[in-house]
């Protein structure tokens, strides 16, 4: 297995949320909003997903350039980002290295459609729980960032697999939990996710599905 590699969480910890407000409020009903993936969740109401999720420039960059500097991308690399939505993070790694092929993938329609123009033609409409339609090691960083806990046990390993098999090198951020506090604020906040697990439980599913790439556990403190 690879290494723990804390990349996202500051980011993740910027944002403020009001835990059982969530719960209380219809939570059920924003459940089903959120799952279709469409306009609802992404620049819907906060209470189904994102609340607008709009480009804000830079607010990805210092992601992109830790991504760069770890996995010593250049201009002739190759990374796919499964799960990509609207491919903010491959747009900001696009404009540091121009030369970089770049490719993502999304269930979301509303999400590939509103995606940056710039980099709109190498995203595509494909969900993850199937066969990636790469050859082995097509990539020389294959990433995901907060999609994977959306599937079931079983479509998570296929998954798994799909981007060990792939990436050269790989690197995947989920959501995680390290204490029952942690696990009950992640059921409050979570609208799609499928899988709730902790650190030696995912680390174990990795281990079932031979993923052997870096990882990042976010929690919800």
């Amino acid at each position: 297995m690879g290494k723990f590699f804390n990349l996202i969480t500051s980011l993740h910890q910027s944002t403020k949320r009001d835990y059982l407000e969530r719960m209380i409020n219809e939570k059920v009903k924003c459940m089903k909003k959120a799952r279709k993936f469409e306009y609802d969740y992404w620049d819907g109401k906060r209470s189904y997903g994102y609340g607008g999720y709009k480009y804000i420039p830079g607010r990805w960059s210092s992601v992109a350039k830790k991504m760069i500097k770890k996995y010593k991308l250049k201009d002739n690399s190759s990374v796919l980002d499964v799960g990509c939505g609207k491919g903010f993070l491959l747009y900001e790694m696009k404009k540091i290295l121009p030369g970089l092929t770049i490719s993502g993938f999304d269930v979301s329609r509303y999400g590939i459609k509103n995606s940056k123009k710039e980099i709109k033609k190498y995203l595509f409409l494909h969900n993850a729980t199937k066969k990636f339609p790469f050859k082995k090691k097509s990539f020389d960083l294959v990433m995901t960032f907060a999609c994977l806990h959306n599937l079931k046990l079983n479509s998570l390993i296929k998954s798994l697999k799909e981007i060990q098999r792939v990436g050269k090198k790989k690197y995947v951020m989920v959501e995680g939990y390290r204490n029952e506090k942690e696990l009950f604020n992640l059921q409050c906040w979570a609208l799609t996710a499928e899988s709730f697990y902790d650190d030696d439980e995912w680390k174990w599913i990795f281990k079932q599905a031979g993923y052997n790439g870096d990882y990042e556990f976010i929690y919800f403190e």
